[in-house]
């Protein structure tokens, strides 16, 4: 175990890049590991007048920021992702530490981030120039759209991903000349703030991302009220009430809220290759993954040979603590989850569902330990039915049809994520087609769609409202301007001209336009 030796010193050379050196309570937030419990670092936490502050010094530093160049922004972006790739190691038991996840989620994590900075860096330029529009007549209206940053956008994430989706988030705020103010879950700010520390060593002015440290319900409030535009990543019920607030000042929102995700097993699928995927999908990250599976719709063609193959797969999934490339699967991040997945399998269990695989607590290995759980005969008056769990708990459904699969599939308030497994891809996508789901991966759990970074990402329903990734996924973070001039003549013609000649001018000239367009 590096949980200590790691820890001693190195939350102090951070706590200096959060946001409240002005505070005067002096208050502080520890921050331990899901590992052990060992303290990693002591921070100074923020207050809402904190965040008041940094949003305004963000808006300062903003004006010059969104005067740089695009591609200038850009260059810092690029750069900050050669450094990240430089202090891997480092990054990845950050990541570790903080969160609880095995090596391996850490290093997919640390790739997409390294990925999706290269892609905006690359791609914002293009996206952001401004472009020649079709004026309102020919020759007489140039029309130009362009897009202008908002100017202090917000960002609150949790704890499951600590460097890809606070970071990930403010990388595309930045290249559209936003200044950004960082909330981190309370349980992981030390990654984000290492992620700052190389933000600003490739270039980033001080003011333009800032990271304040605290409870959501202390600092939510102040930076909605605050901010121009708020990204958020968390629950549906958080959401709701962000949303709320962001409409109260008619500021713009995106979210990405829960999920309960289906993975469909058609009957033509290969069983041992979908329940090698499956493994993957439910349980990486310990299953603490908004776009994870937690349904698995099974056509009952290959249910007899899918099953068996899969309960052995989870069953040999290795456990274990540490920043070691061993275990296949790490921790649950905390208390809070640990009871949830408890609880979500005692109630089902106490109604009749069946345990395949797991099912336990391992408290032998670390405090949050929980193994990786399947189970089938699940009904719907259990919780883990329709409920998200966010843990390694895969519930397994028999389904006679593609069209019974579609259904059950549908039959969620939720619309985040779906996998396909086929043997088929063409048969694949008629049925992807019918899901109603932001993203749908075809013979993969979750990265295929996720890591298409050119490509929207994002729910429907319960599940968020907006996208991350693609063009969408950086326009959001702008406000769209058009800029029409005319010449010669006046749209409400000349004043030589009489109202009914200009009138049947204008006549002709609309009529040959809709001929021309």
């Amino acid at each position: 175990m590096t949980t200590r030796k790691h820890a001693a010193g190195a939350g102090d050379a951070l706590a200096a890049l959060v946001t409240a050196e002005d505070a005067q309570g002096g208050a502080t937030l520890e921050v331990t590991s899901p590992f052990d419990g060992a303290v990693l670092a002591v921070l100074p936490r923020s207050t809402p007048e904190d965040a008041e502050r940094a949003v305004a010094r963000g808006r300062e530093a903003q004006r010059e920021w969104a005067r740089r160049p695009v591609r200038e922004r850009a260059a810092v972006l690029e750069r900050f992702g050669a450094l990240l790739i430089d202090h891997r190691d480092e990054m990845l038991d950050w990541i570790q530490l903080e969160s609880g996840k095995n090596r391996a989620s850490a290093l997919e994590e640390f790739a997409d981030t390294v990925l999706w900075a290269h892609h905006v860096a690359r791609h914002a330029p293009g996206v952001l120039r401004e472009r020649r529009r079709a004026g309102a007549f020919p020759v007489l209206t140039h029309t130009i759209e362009r897009h202008i940053p908002k100017g202090v956008v917000a960002v609150i994430a949790p704890w499951n991903y600590p460097l890809s989706l606070p970071i990930g988030d403010a990388l595309p705020a930045l290249a559209a000349g936003n200044a950004v103010v960082v909330k981190p879950d309370s349980q992981t700010p030390d990654t984000a703030l290492f992620a700052l520390r190389l933000l600003r060593e490739a270039g980033l002015p001080a003011g333009a991302a800032q990271i304040v440290v605290g409870a959501g319900r202390e600092l939510g409030p102040a930076l909605t009220g605050h901010a121009d535009f708020l990204m958020f990543t968390g629950s549906s019920a958080t959401g709701r009430i962000l949303a709320q607030e962001c409409a109260e000042r008619l500021i713009g929102f995106s979210a990405e809220l829960g999920g309960k995700n289906p993975l469909l097993v058609l009957g033509d699928a290969d069983p041992e290759r979908a329940a090698e995927g499956a493994v993957h999908a439910a349980f990486s990250n310990s299953g603490q993954l908004c776009i994870s599976v937690e349904r698995g719709l099974v056509h009952a063609d290959v249910w007899g040979r899918f099953v068996p193959a899969l309960v052995e797969r989870t069953r040999a999934l290795r456990l274990a603590a540490g920043t070691t490339w061993d275990a296949d699967m790490g921790s649950l991040a905390g208390e809070a989850q640990l009871r949830k997945v408890t609880a979500h399998v005692r109630d089902a269990v106490d109604k009749g569902a069946t345990v395949l695989a797991g099912g336990h607590p391992r408290p032998d290995l670390g405090p949050y330990f929980f193994e990786p759980t399947l189970l089938a005969d699940v009904a719907p008056d259990m919780r883990v039915f329709s409920e998200e769990t966010f843990g390694p708990l895969l519930s397994l459904y028999r389904v006679d049809s593609d069209e019974a699969a579609i259904a059950a599939a549908n039959d969620s308030e939720y619309g985040l994520n779906a996998s396909i497994w086929s043997g088929d891809v063409r048969h694949a996508r008629a049925v992807a087609r019918r899901i109603r789901t932001g993203t749908v991966n075809i013979n993969e759990g979750y990265a295929a769609a996720w890591a298409s970074h050119d490509a929207p990402m994002g729910g429907m329903g319960a599940s968020g409202i907006g996208r991350r990734h693609g063009a969408e996924g950086l326009l959001k973070y702008t406000e769209a301007q058009t800029i029409a001039a005319q010449r010669l003549i006046p749209i409400a013609g000349p004043s030589s001209v009489s109202h009914e000649r200009w009138g049947t001018a204008l006549t002709w000239g609309v009529r040959a336009l809709r001929r021309l367009r």
